[in-house]
């Protein structure tokens, strides 16, 4: 065996490690440790504590680049006002982020356009060690850090369930409500994606904090 083809070997490693979840890259899986000095900086804020609502779990330790240190399941948000179904596990500012979008837009959003409060989300999605949309050899999901959730739809108080897939494109009320949350979680929210996106977010919003530049400011809205 060459000498060459040892030096190729060695440099294929870390694609080979990140193999496990599914030949996935290795961009963005915490450049510069941006992920771990984020998830300090929230955990020392105390913007996120442990309640009957928010569990603390134990480090996810993925396959490959996946994972996250301290993870929480969120089974409610807004101090159990609006129940996740099924709960969430996510890092400490995507709970943060879930929960300031919730009580400054979709709630207000709700009110003005049902005359009623959520009180409670679908969730299709939260950590999931994989690949973008689930797609062989696209980029590493945010999915798999736990740094986004996929929200189908919203209940209201009185029972009423506001779906994205046919509201988007509905009625008059649940059009303005989608089209405003959507418009405020590209404020919140680093990636926001939904049904003029492309196929596979025609069901639900997908949220996250991915960090697309060096700076960190950079935001995907559609």
């Amino acid at each position: 065996m060459g000498w060459g083809f040892c030096k190729r070997l060695v440099a294929m490693l870390p694609i080979l490690l990140v193999g496990g979840c599914g030949m996935l890259s290795f961009f963005g899986d915490d450049e510069n440790g941006w992920r771990v000095q984020a998830e300090k900086r929230c955990l020392a804020t105390g913007a996120v504590r442990a309640n009957a609502y928010v569990q603390a779990l134990s480090p996810i330790n993925g396959r490959g680049a996946c994972g996250v240190g301290n993870p929480f399941l969120v089974q409610a948000s807004l101090r159990g006002d609006v129940w996740l179904d099924p709960g969430a596990t996510l890092d400490c500012n995507m709970t943060a982020a879930l929960d300031q979008w919730l009580a400054q837009a979709v709630q207000p959003a709700a009110y003005r356009h049902f005359g009623a409060p959520v009180i409670g989300a679908k969730v299709l999605g939260s950590y999931s060690c994989r690949s973008r949309n689930g797609q062989k050899g696209a980029k590493i999901s945010e999915h798999a850090f736990a740094n986004a959730i996929d929200i189908a739809s919203f209940m209201l108080a009185g029972g009423r369930w506001v779906s994205l897939k046919p509201g988007w494109r509905g009625d008059a009320d649940e059009q303005a409500f989608w089209r405003e949350i959507h418009a405020a979680a590209c404020e919140r929210f680093f990636t926001v994606l939904g049904p003029n996106a492309d196929s596979f977010h025609q069901d639900h919003l997908h949220l996250d904090l991915a960090r697309h530049s060096r700076d960190g400011k950079y935001r995907y809205c559609k």
